[in-house]
Formats: C-alpha cells, structure tokens, sequence
C-alpha cells in the first residue's frame, strides 16, 4: 500500500537531497551536449536549491562541465524591482549560479520585474514564446512555498495557467520577509509561470527542506489534487519526482505512521513513536492501552513482536518517565557545561530555564554566542544607541571632532538606506555591539559571570545579508579553540532545522565537526545535548531528557529573553509562520510538552525543556527509507 501520489525521495539532510538533483541536471547537460543540442532548465531561486547550484558551480570548476550551451529559464520574480536590487532573482542568479558557469548571457532567461505595467502582458506573452521556441524545458527546478505554491502561483492558481503577474498571498510575503528586512518592504506583486507552464516540462524535480514544510508537502503528495494546493497538480505529471530531507518528510505517512502501509520493524524509537501515536489518537493514558486499541488501530504486528499491550505500555512509560530530571547536570560533583548559542538569545529562549538550573546547581556554566546577530537589530535601534554613545562621549572625553564624525556617518547612513541595503561596517559594529551588550545582561540575569560568556564571531555569518557562506576551516576552529579551552563534560547545542535563514544548521554542523575534531585529538567526549529553538519542538518520542520548570521557573526564564530588548516587541526575522514574541512562543511551547507528559499519564508538570541526545537515533525504518534513495 502506498498513499504517496508522486514518487518521493528522503535523505538525511538537504545537501545529500541536493546533490543528487544537482548529478541529474549535469547528467542531462553532458547528455544535451553530446547530442548537440542545448538543455533547456527550468531554474528556482531561494535556500531550498541553494545547494544545488553550488554543487553545479563545483561541477564546472572542478570537473568541467559545460554549461555553453545551456538555455535557463526562471520560474518567477518580485513586481516591481529592479534587476540590481539585492532581493532581485536577476541579483540572486547571477550571485549564486551564473556567475560561477559559462552559461552565455544570451541564453539566460528571468521575468522582468522593472517592465512597465503597461507592457507586462506581452511581456509575460514573449516568455511564453521564448520557452517555445528553445524546444520547451527539460527540467524544472521546483521548490514548495508553505501555501503550496510552486514558483509564485498561490492558491487558487489553475491547473491551465500560464506566465503572468499575480498578487502574492499573505503567507508567501510573511515567508519573504527575512530577505526584505522586513514583511512591509515585500513586493505586493510578482511574475511568475504558471501551472501549466511548469507541467509542460519533461521533468520536475520539487525540493522540500526543513520541518516547516512538512504540513505542505503531505498535502501536495498525499492529499487530493486542488487549486487551493499548486503543487498537488504534479500528481498528474509523469515526471515529477519530490526530494526531501527528513524533516520536511515527517508528515507523510511513511515516516509518520509505516505501520498504517505494512509490516514494520518494530526498535524501540519506532515502538515509542506508535504508542505515542496510539495515546494520541485516542486521548487515552499510555498504561490504559489494551490489547484491542493496537489492534483496532493497526498495530496488531507491534503486540506480535514485543508481547503484548502491558508489556509494550510499560517499556514506553519507563522510558519517558526516565527522561525526566529536575539534575540536568547530575547530583555529582560539579560540571563544566558549555552551551553554544547560535544568536545572543536563542540559549535563554529554548534552555533558559536549564541554563539557570545548571548554576543553581553549582556547575561552572559557560555560554558562547555563535554569531554576532547584527541582521536580527532595527535600524531605529542603532540610532538610539548612537544618541547614547554620543552623549556618553562627550561626557567622558572623546574629542568633538571624534563623536560628530561617528554621528554624522551613521545619522547619514540611516537617512538614506533603503531597505534591505547592506549595512556599513561602522552600522554593523553598533549593531553586533547592541546584541552582545543584551547578551551580557542576560548572562547576568542567569547569574553566569561575565568571564565566562564568549563570543566566537564566526566569519560565516559575516556576509552582511541573510544568505550565509559555506561553513569554513575558520568556523570549525573559532568553536574547537573554546573546546580546548573550557574542556566540557556537558555540551549543549541548538538542534533546529526550521531556523528560516541556515545560521542554526550550520552552527550545529560546526559545533559536531569540532567535536569530532577534539575527541579525535584525545579530548574527552563530552555529554552533548540539543535543544530546539524558537520554531520547533522535539517530538515526545525523540526527548532524552525533560527538565522540569516551576511557575516561578518560567517567569525568571521569561526576564531573562526580555534583557534582549532589541528583539523584543518585534522581532526582525520572527520565522515564517509565528508573528508572536520569542518568548511568547517558547512559554507556551514548554507547557505544551507538559501537557503531553501529563496526557500520556506521566506526573503533570508547569513546563518542560526538551532535549535530545547527540547522535540523533533513527529508527531502523527510517534507516532503510534513507538507504532506499
């Protein structure tokens, strides 16, 4: 039995997803160029195919391949912008791909977003030409838009549509927001294919990353075709092929519930992920299960191979209540606990209350910020603090000449940026300078000695937009050189996948090849923990351990977010579908766990802070899903 209406691939991470696509593009691009015949590529912009088109520049560089005779077409662009604006897919193309290939220029194809309205009709006419007239296109690039847009027709677009302008649904700008600086400075308008456009294609390949685009694509994959879901309409096209990441896979009911398709094999994450499921569904404690729910339910081949409904209830309520410890860092003697924070407030927002455990307890608490956090301050902020050093200076003896230059540039700078411009170094100095000085205070809040708050600055995060580098020899070293110094039995780490711009998989990807780097160097290994961030929550069955947090608890948990003052109120990248303050969002997501526990009939608690152990456990189901693409 399979519920899954186009054939679908997981892999571990977006990279592995993307490198595959990026293998079947070259392949299609050496064939073209065999035959003497140009390939004709349907392109996406955004983080989803990012990877791809470093693989493919690597492929040109390192391998030769050919793009002299490749014919690229765009999905889409904002309406109106100009081809030099940073946000532009004109700018982000060529940044990211053209640059980097000898595509000619001649043969490279975007929507116009600076054409007069006057002229957007035969505009969007002459594309539609032009596509025809390169022998239509051999494969499309697809990414998903969580209102299941593929390129930038939204909901209620026609299977029969073609290139046009559209207005862009709510949701989309709310997505877009982070590249602008802002939802208001989003473009009300965009050009984009349309469906049918898209479904002529010979082949698709729709990219899925991230735990947030696991609603969507269930509904595009799995669920009826409809309008009011674009992507669905690929169901119909004999082409199509899905590549996803684990997260953005969860919903479908291969990860979700297997053994709702056919025998499962049945190890302990899998076992736990069903009766958990089971609870769920029935609204019924863990140890109320009988015998007939599993089997009513299909899970009849669980109790055949763990023994029965009490022996399989017990073993998933042991291992839960296990979980839960109100000693994160143990009743022994005191620890040395290192807690690597992406951005200067993600360590109080999703552990705070952990954090503040750990130095009641007595442990020797370190917190290091990953990134400076620059792109996350307002500009009315800078301006603020600009005010206070001016005025600080004149009190305390810089020279007149001095504090009305400093004023003057960044007066001026502000008076004429528009948004999205990148910022001037003095403006992101003022800037990463108002996130550490929040930082501090915060540390304060948690009562972690200023000595022992770090600030490692990785060169990553240092591009002055929100597309981030590749992660480097640099990044790696800033965080082993704070392992070799603070010598860690406790490490704790962001583990999100849903972080809207990268910085948060990538400080984990640097955080675990440092560590790799130190054990292999005789260092010892460290107890190493993931939290979740302000997007997602671990799911019950994944929690290694649960910390408790009283009333009170959460409350100096909350005063400690609230020190990031330039964040609160309004964040500048709140994620793309929760406009609520940070600590809104993490308050209530630390009672919702608890109100899981306590519905699964474990002892009902306030709030708890999640974390999962490093290396993640995968079920040997997942395991052969992975082992399969």
């Amino acid at each position: 039995m399979n519920v899954e209406r186009i054939p679908v691939k997981v892999y571990p991470d977006d990279r592995a997803a993307c490198r595959v696509v990026a293998r079947q593009i070259a392949e299609l691009i050496r064939r073209r160029g065999a035959e003497g015949r140009p390939a004709v590529l349907g392109l996406a912009t955004g983080h989803t195919p990012l990877n791809v088109y470093r693989e493919l520049a690597r492929l040109h560089r390192e391998e030769g391949l050919d793009f002299s005779r490749v014919v690229a077409f765009n999905l889409d662009e904002y309406w109106p912008i100009q081809p030099a604006a940073l946000q532009s897919y004109h700018a982000w193309m060529h940044e990211n791909l053209f640059k980097h290939v000898n595509v000619r220029p001649e043969n490279v194809h975007i929507p116009s977003g600076s054409v007069a309205e006057a002229g957007l009709d035969e505009h969007c006419r002459a594309y539609e030409r032009a596509i025809a007239d390169a022998g239509g296109i051999d494969l499309q690039l697809l990414g998903i838009g969580r209102a299941g847009h593929i390129g930038f027709n939204e909901p209620g677009s026609g299977r029969d549509s073609r290139t046009r302008r559209v207005r862009l649904d709510r949701v989309t700008r709310k997505d877009a927001a982070a590249d602008f600086f802002g939802e208001e400075n989003v473009p009300q308008m965009a050009v984009t294919m349309g469906v049918g456009t898209i479904m002529e294609a010979r082949q698709v390949c729709l990219l899925a990353f991230g735990e947030h685009k696991a609603p969507v694509v269930r509904r595009a994959v799995e669920g009826e075709v409809s309008a009011a879901v674009a992507a669905s309409f690929l169901q119909q096209h004999p082409g199509a092929a899905v590549f996803l990441d684990e997260a953005a896979a969860a919903h479908l009911t291969r990860m979700a519930a297997p053994w709702l398709l056919g025998p499962c094999q049945w190890d302990d994450l899998l076992t736990r992920q069903a009766v958990i499921w089971l609870a769920g569904k029935l609204r019924r404690p863990i140890l109320k299960l009988t015998d007939e729910d599993y089997g009513e339910n299909g899970l009849g081949d669980l109790l055949r191979a763990r023994g029965g409904a009490y022996h399989v209830n017990i073993a998933v309520f042991r291992h839960l209540m296990n979980t839960i410890t109100g000693w994160p860092g143990g009743k022994g003697e005191p620890q040395r606990v290192l807690v690597l924070s992406p951005h200067p407030d993600d360590d109080v927002i999703s552990m705070g209350g952990t954090l503040m455990r750990f130095v009641e307890q007595g442990h020797h608490v370190h917190t290091a910020y990953m990134v400076s956090g620059y792109l996350s301050v307002f500009d009315h902020d800078v301006a603020r603090y600009a005010d206070f050093v001016a005025q600080f200076n004149r009190i305390f003896g810089l020279t007149p000449e001095q504090t009305a230059s400093i004023e003057q540039h960044i007066d001026q700078f502000l008076r004429q940026k528009q948004p999205g411009d990148i910022d001037t170094r003095e403006v992101q100095a003022v800037k990463a300078l108002i996130r550490r000085a929040e930082a501090l205070d915060a540390a304060r809040c948690c009562r972690i000695p200023e000595t022992q708050v770090h600030f490692l600055e990785m060169p990553f995060y240092d591009t002055g937009t929100v597309e981030k580098r590749p992660l480097a020899a640099a990044d790696i070293a800033a965080v082993r050189r704070l392992l070799d110094e603070v010598r860690p039995e406790i490490v704790c780490a962001a583990g999100d996948l849903s972080d809207p711009h990268g910085t948060h998989r990538l400080c984990l990807e640097a955080a675990a090849r440092a560590l790799a780097e130190y054990a292999a160097a005789g260092g010892p290994a460290p107890a190493f923990w993931l939290y979740r961030g302000a997007w997602e929550e671990w799911p019950p069955e994944r929690i290694d351990m649960a910390v408790p947090l009283s009333p009170d608890e959460l409350r100096q948990k909350r005063f400690a977010i609230f020190r990031h003052q330039s964040q609160k109120d309004r964040a500048m990248f709140p994620g793309p579908y929760d406009s609520r303050e940070f600590w809104q969002r993490a308050e209530e997501r630390n009672m919702d766990t608890a109100k899981l526990y306590d519905a699964l009939g474990l002892p009902e608690y306030h709030a708890i802070e999640a974390f999962a152990r490093w290396p993640l456990e995968r079920s040997a189901h997942a395991a052969a899903q992975l082992e399969k693409a």
